[in-house]
């Protein structure tokens, strides 16, 4: 994992340790998991810190954000609509054209062989887009 830093500068690393520590409570303990499975499922993962205060999940492009809310932790995945969800971990923001998000509530375990999946088809999904740009740049 290569930390960096976001829009809101520091080290983003940093701030989604601190992040966690502040809520203090389920959500933090809940960010802190996936935030743990992200890296297990893709070691070359870039953490940012964007939009004031979001941690953000990067490869080749925006892999997933991670916000808090009072409810759940909502992990929401910029090609989310892209990619395939056998396990149907999406259960939120279905009815858009580009993003899926995974909201997780209070007490909810997820399914960590799938959702490591996912991140690993949401990267692969950012790395074809990638060099699909990269080659219609070239003709």
């Amino acid at each position: 994992m290569k930390p960096t830093s976001g829009t809101s500068g520091g080290d983003a690393s940093a701030n989604i340790t601190k992040r966690i520590e502040e809520l203090g409570d389920w959500r933090g303990e809940t960010l802190a998991q996936l935030r743990q499975l992200i890296r297990d499922a893709d070691p070359d993962i870039v953490e940012e810190w964007k939009w004031m205060g979001t941690p953000v999940w990067s490869h080749d492009g925006i892999v997933c954000t991670g916000e808090s809310y009072k409810q759940v932790v909502k992990l929401t995945f910029a090609r989310g609509a892209s990619i395939e969800d056998p396990k149907k971990l999406f259960n939120s923001s279905l009815e858009g054209n580009a993003r899926r998000a995974i909201d997780v509530r209070e007490g909810e375990k997820i399914n960590e062989a799938a959702f490591k999946k996912l991140i690993r088809a949401a990267v692969a999904e950012n790395s074809a887009v990638l060099a699909e740009r990269a080659a219609k740049k070239k003709k």
